[in-house]
């Protein structure tokens, strides 16, 4: 008896996955659940959103997410959130954003993505994020910032700064 217990759990933990890949990226991120009830689902799964709008066919790899009020998020973004996204209010993510928080330590040369660790992202109120961005682990992109189509930011960004390219460097101030 208990060894069919055990089975069962190990069956349990083995469909989480699927079953939560499925209904999170699949039925809620479909065009068939309008906005309203897409994100009362995302809340009821664990993300914590204010009055945001985000497009159908964004994936999520967890419910750790905070997304501030009058945020939109276009279609096809991406969130490997194993650490926490926080993404502050009245921002603008383009189609197929990348937020990454997820890296490996320089391992031996017989592997080299060694151990894999996590750092957070947060970004900051008033934010534009541009079409195909990728945002890397712990970085930190501060209030008013623009970040170009296609730029891969790797370090924090100061506030009310123009970011683009590969890696993003500053390359005009904006006004308050």
């Amino acid at each position: 008896m208990i060894e069919v217990i055990r089975i069962f759990r190990q069956l349990k933990k083995a469909f989480r996955r699927p079953f939560r890949e499925l209904f999170i990226n699949g039925l809620i991120a479909s065009v068939l659940i309008n906005t309203w009830t897409r994100r009362k689902l995302y809340k009821m799964y664990g993300m914590k959103l204010d009055n945001v709008w985000i497009s159908p066919g964004c994936t999520f790899l967890t419910s750790n997410i905070e997304i501030g009020d009058g945020t939109w998020i276009a279609n096809g973004c991406s969130f490997g959130n194993s650490s926490l996204i926080t993404i502050g209010s009245n921002c603008n993510i383009a189609p197929s954003v990348t937020f990454i928080c997820t890296t490996h330590h320089i391992g031996q040369h017989e592997r080299r993505a060694g151990e894999v660790y996590n750092k957070p992202i947060t970004i900051g109120d008033g934010c534009w994020i541009g079409t195909s961005a990728i945002i890397l682990p712990g970085v930190t992109i501060e209030n008013g910032c623009i970040i170009g189509a296609g730029a891969i930011v790797t370090k924090d960004c100061s506030p009310n700064g123009v970011y683009v390219g590969n890696p993003a460097k500053r390359i005009r101030d904006l006004s308050d």
